[in-house]
């Protein structure tokens, strides 16, 4: 399997780490893996604020929010780390960090189209009812994606 372009969309969520788990243990003593850690973020609006009690508050959860976003990429920094740690290469592995414009399976099918992955690890928590009218992503990226191998990590 040397030659590998790995997508791993990363949400944050215990179930991440066993994403990270399978492609550590698959393909840390491969060659030529390329790795792209992914996440698209809700992007926060721009708006200017007056010094008046309620749009302070506003301001406050705003400030709020881009702290979160910052600390969210550095976690995806981390998660690089802990792969370069696991025996990868810091220059194989990529962090695209970007606010969403569309849904997130839209966003990953968007990249995939200008990366031409090989392999995309998803994870995936069975059994959330509000799954049954919104749709997963993994359920659109597998509708979606016919020219590449797609694992679900559960």
């Amino acid at each position: 399997m040397d030659g590998q372009k790995i997508l791993l969309p990363y949400n944050f969520t215990p179930y991440d780490q066993k994403a990270i788990n399978f492609i550590v243990t698959t393909f840390a003593n491969q060659k030529n893996i390329k790795i792209t850690l992914f996440y698209a973020y809700t992007p926060l609006p721009s708006m200017e604020v007056t010094d008046d009690k309620i749009t302070g508050r506003l301001r406050d959860s705003v400030s709020y929010l881009t702290k979160k976003i910052s600390e969210q990429e550095a976690a995806l920094q981390s998660i690089k780390d802990q792969l370069v740690q696991s025996w990868f290469a810091s220059v194989d592995i990529k962090c695209v960090f970007k606010p969403r414009k569309k849904d997130v399976a839209s966003e990953i099918i968007d990249l995939w189209s200008t990366e031409k992955f090989n392999l995309i690890v998803l994870n995936h928590k069975r059994g959330r009812v509000k799954r049954f009218f919104t749709g997963s992503v993994y359920t659109k990226l597998v509708e979606s994606l016919n020219d590449t191998t797609i694992c679900i990590v559960s």
